[in-house]
């Protein structure tokens, strides 16, 4: 079967496969990882598959119409976010009516959390695959040319869908996928499917390419949809082979990137899979391009030093809050005290740090605001983020939140402004929404303008000429919001 995955146009720079879709201030634009996973065990299946990044390239919808008019495929799968969900009902409605023979699935955390309540937006939407939904996408693919019957629809785990007389049914859901080698290396598909430039973290080297070694997270954090919504709390792990060996397919193929992003929620839950995978990097001599991951900030000093050896870079750390009880509200599991010698370890390992702090928590105040100021100060990590709480559907905070009557607006594109930045979702009448997005402005003037950090940075450019394009980039762009306030218009309750 002939197959579009799509990432569909909406702002530019948007980033749907952020854990907070948005666009971000740092520059930053996700690779469509998710969608590319996908579509590698399509092809692998034998599909023909054409993958399009509307954000990354820019295209408009009439050019995305008529890519996918000409290339005439039986299926289509969509991601979607829920800032952008309203838009992305309206593209895959067009392109249904463009192409009327193809079969329209949507994908993604929010449709995952709401498939019934998405596919009653628009009557052209055929239907959702939520939660993990490749080997749902695979077994569609299988079985659509036979027809379309709803009794074929019903027999298929993973998927809601809409029946011949216009009702939404949602199916048993599919079992996580257990062996997870039997993906070929995302590197490839987008070796094959991508133009790698238009890719940016802020924290990173660039151009990078951006990999998975496991889905799933252990841990229960409140506000973290992807673990809730899309894939689980339980770690699952591909084999050490399989990683090395997309390393090894990044080492020949792609001379140009200058960092690895292991983009699992957390790849240090498994400290001794860590030390495994750096001694096998360090055997097969794949230390060249730098690599990094998303930690806990509980990793010890010895393993730390291992992972450098191997070519780890930088920790992505969500620090989250400077009050212990907080954490200890948000289920965070970490210790301050820990955090404190987790940030010099890996300072003394050499290890550099992304930290991220989100504000207006439970049992947020103004006083905790400052505590948690005074921490990203006192930790100095390398880059920072500050952002006001996205509670996102599907997650217990959104539930939380709901239930005390403190979720903004019903409207899911009051989630980002205007101009697609970070909104805050939620406001407690004791600290409401616009006094935390005006914190978070100050949080990140506060940081970045400080004379320690500027006389740093600028020591890290001289001595690193890599390090000073990241630095440039990166501080180009968000120069443009240290100056201005990013408050949004009041929004009313709807």
């Amino acid at each position: 079967m002939k197959i579009v995955a799509l990432n569909p146009p909406f702002l530019s720079h948007f980033s749907r496969e952020s854990r907070s879709p948005a666009v971000a201030k740092s520059g930053t634009l996700y690779y469509p990882m998710w969608l590319a996973y996908a579509v590698g065990l399509l092809e692998k299946n034998g599909h023909e598959v054409m993958l399009i990044d509307a954000p990354a390239g820019n295209l408009s919808r009439e050019t995305v119409a008529e890519r996918v008019k000409q290339f005439d495929p039986g299926m289509v799968f969509i991601a979607t976010s829920t800032p952008s969900i309203y838009n992305d009902v309206e593209v895959g409605a067009a392109l249904k009516e463009a192409c009327t023979d193809c079969f329209t699935v949507f994908v993604g955390v929010h449709v995952s959390a709401l498939p019934c309540e998405t596919l009653e937006l628009n009557a052209n939407i055929d239907a959702v695959a939520f939660s993990e939904f490749d080997m749902t996408l695979v077994e569609l693919a299988e079985k659509l040319p036979s027809g379309r019957s709803d009794d074929l629809l019903a027999s298929i785990t993973g998927l809601a869908y809409r029946t011949s007389d216009g009702k939404s049914v949602k199916n048993e859901p599919r079992p996580f996928i257990e062996d997870l080698d039997v993906f070929p290396p995302v590197a490839s598909v987008y070796k094959n499917h991508l133009n790698i430039t238009p890719y940016f973290y802020g924290h990173s080297l660039h151009p990078l390419i951006v990999i998975m070694t496991g889905r799933g997270c252990p841990f229960r954090c409140t506000y973290c949809v992807v673990p809730q919504v899309l894939q689980g709390h339980r770690y699952r792990q591909r084999s050490i082979e399989s990683i090395v060996e997309e390393f090894r397919y990044i080492h020949d193929n792609f001379p140009d990137v200058k960092e690895i992003m292991i983009e699992d929620d957390t790849l240090t839950a498994n400290k001794k899979r860590c030390s495994d995978l750096s001694k096998a990097l360090i055997e097969r001599k794949l230390t060249r391009i730098p690599w990094s991951a998303n930690s806990r900030a509980d990793v010890d000093l010895e393993t730390m030093r291992l992972m450098k050896s191997a070519g780890c870079r930088l920790f992505c750390v969500g620090f989250e809050s400077g009050n212990q009880q907080i954490l200890d509200n948000i289920r965070k599991g970490t210790k301050i005290p820990v955090i404190r010698q987790f940030v010099k370890d890996a300072k003394r390992a050499g290890i550099m740090i992304h930290g991220c702090f989100m504000v207006g928590n439970r049992g947020e105040t103004r006083e905790t605001l400052e505590e948690t100021l005074r921490l990203a100060k006192q930790l100095s990590p390398d880059t920072a983020q500050f952002f006001p709480i996205m509670v996102y559907p599907g997650t217990s905070d959104y539930q939380y939140y709901e239930e005390k009557g403190w979720i903004v607006s019903d409207n899911f594109r009051d989630w980002i402004t205007p101009e697609g930045l970070h909104s805050s979702t939620m406001s407690n009448p004791d600290l409401p929404y616009d006094e935390l997005v005006s914190f978070c402005d100050r949080a990140r003037r506060e940081f970045y303008l400080r004379p320690s950090y500027m006389l740093f940075k600028a020591f890290q450019s001289l001595k690193n000429p890599a390090e000073a394009k990241r630095n440039i980039k990166a501080g180009l762009t968000l120069s443009k919001y240290l100056f201005r306030a990013a408050l949004p218009k009041k929004k009313e309750k709807c």
